[in-house]
């Protein structure tokens, strides 16, 4: 390879992207004391500005960093060891759970490098559709 800088990672999907500020804003606001919920928009302004720092001027290490922080949340949410929003956790979760699985298809340690946050969030998932659909968590 040679030292130009590999973009590869980027073409995978547009939805972490587009989904992951708005439901990552609203997990981190609820840790910081608020009512579950929609973001304030300053909140889901400033993930996005993150979100799109990464992805202009980030690397793949640099991004999966980031989704292994969002993996925190949605765990932590699943588990109840955080509080938070389980439909806003339960989207970046599947969010960050597609992703991660697409990884297979790249050249290079991401697929391998995010195994146990794959495990991870396929549990926190499947916990997080129970009570999102039973309402338990609400």
């Amino acid at each position: 390879m040679s030292g130009r800088r590999r973009l590869d990672w980027l073409g995978l999907t547009p939805e972490p992207e587009r989904e992951l500020p708005a439901a990552v804003a609203a997990l981190r606001a609820s840790s910081r004391g608020a009512p579950p919920g929609p973001p304030p928009q300053a909140l889901a302004a400033a993930e996005r500005r993150r979100v799109e720092r990464l992805i202009l001027r980030g690397s793949r290490h640099s991004w999966l960093r980031y989704l292994a922080e969002v993996t925190d949340l949605v765990t932590g949410v699943a588990a109840g060891s955080r509080t938070g929003d389980p439909a806003a956790a339960l989207l970046a979760g599947e969010v960050v759970l597609d992703h991660h699985h697409m990884l297979i298809g790249l050249p290079g340690p991401g697929y391998g490098r995010t195994a146990r946050d794959r495990t991870a969030l396929e549990s926190a998932v499947r916990t997080l559709r129970t009570h999102t659909t039973t309402g338990v968590g609400r």
